[in-house]
């Protein structure tokens, strides 16, 4: 039986690795079809995502990562190095494993993989899911046989001969047998009657957001039911403040009003979407998945993000009009309330916000980048 080597590579946060596993769905899959054995091997850093990677069936090679930043910073003199030190572990590590072709999502572990599949001329594979292409994924793009983008608007920031716009892959798991919205709330313990708001921090949390949660949770409750995904390192500090600034609600054991949870693992981030009215969220690659379930968002950019790319995301999901955008800058308990309250009460608002969302997905992303890492294998 034919034997094929795919190398997987990016920068080790959940914007970079369930794009991956999507993708590893699918390939999967072709490779059952075609009858020929697949070995699939990650190469970067993995930290809390290995579990993800290796539930989905890919082996994975730890390369240290360092991140280049376009500013001067002290920071540049340690990981500059670490480059360097990557690239000779990818080197050391991509020999013994000799892939086919390599697929890299960008990120900071990315380019020393990328550098070390260059040497070795496998053919190099990338996909870039913010509307601000990073800077990995810039460097990565001159040794790029091919490149994929999930905005129109990054398609200017590459070649235009071997670039093309096909969406974000998104985990066959949340696009499979989504529940109906009643059921889902049902689920998840809150009355299927009354709005709710899923405010989503994303794999690592987002404390200004949970801060802002706290702030005016009593005036949320008022107005909607809330799901809160805080963050693993945040939930205890959240669920402490939450008892104090609200103590009311966690009175009624029969009545779930708030219900703080530190992460959503695939299964739980399903019936989460599934329930939501609104989804208020950061704006990085978790855009797809909410778009995935047509929902209605306010999205709050990471002010610090690199390269400015979640603004840029989020304005341009807005553009579509799936979304409004608060920066943080502007982001004061009023105004905060007085937008959720006046999206939630303009249903006519929240249906053609949900229209421009699902219109904004595209399911075969995933597909369709599995099918062009194997152009480059005869299988």
């Amino acid at each position: 039986m034919r034997t094929i080597r795919i190398a997987l590579t990016g920068g080790g946060t959940g914007g970079h690795i369930y794009p991956l596993i999507a993708v590893v769905e699918k390939l999967e899959r072709i490779a059952i079809e075609k009858k020929v054995y697949m070995e699939i091997r990650y190469f970067g850093p993995s930290d809390m995502f290995r579990p993800a990677l290796e539930d989905a069936g890919v082996k994975i090679s730890p390369v240290l990562a360092g991140k280049v930043r376009r500013y001067f910073s002290f920071l540049n003199l340690i990981d500059v190095p670490k480059i360097a030190i990557g690239f000779v572990q990818a080197l050391f590590k991509m020999y013994w494993f000799m892939p086919d072709v390599l697929f890299s999502k960008g990120g900071s572990g990315a380019f020393p993989v990328v550098l070390a599949a260059w040497f070795y001329r496998i053919p190099i594979i990338i996909h870039d899911s913010d509307a601000q292409p990073g800077l990995n994924n810039l460097f990565s793009a001159r040794f790029a046989k091919r490149i994929a983008v999930s905005f129109e608007r990054a398609l200017d920031y590459f070649e235009p001969k071997k670039t093309a716009c096909v969406g974000n892959p998104v985990r066959s798991l949340l696009l499979s047998d989504k529940p109906n919205q009643a059921l889902a709330k049902g689920k998840l313990g809150f009355d299927s009657e009354k709005p709710l708001v899923l405010f989503w921090g994303g794999s690592q949390g987002a404390k200004r957001l949970n801060d802002l949660v706290i702030a005016d949770l009593k005036n949320l409750i008022k107005e909607t039911q809330i799901l809160h995904q805080t963050g693993i390192a945040n939930f205890s500090e959240v669920q402490n403040l939450s008892k104090s600034a609200a103590p009311e609600i966690f009175s009624n054991k029969e009545k779930i009003s708030y219900l703080p949870v530190p992460y959503l693992e695939p299964a739980e981030l399903k019936l989460a979407l599934a329930a939501a009215d609104l989804v208020v969220a950061r704006a990085g690659s978790n855009i797809f998945e909410i778009a995935a379930f047509s929902k209605p968002a306010i999205l709050i950019p990471l002010a610090e993000s690199a390269n400015d790319h979640q603004r840029v995301n989020a304005y341009e999901f807005a553009k579509t009009g799936a979304a409004k955008v608060i920066e943080e800058a502007n982001l004061l308990p009023g105004i905060f309330l007085s937008e959720i309250r006046d999206t939630l009460k303009n249903k006519e608002l929240l249906g053609r916000m949900s229209l421009a969302s699902g219109n904004f997905f595209k399911p075969q992303a995933a597909e369709v980048l599995a099918e062009e890492v194997l152009r480059f294998v005869k299988v």
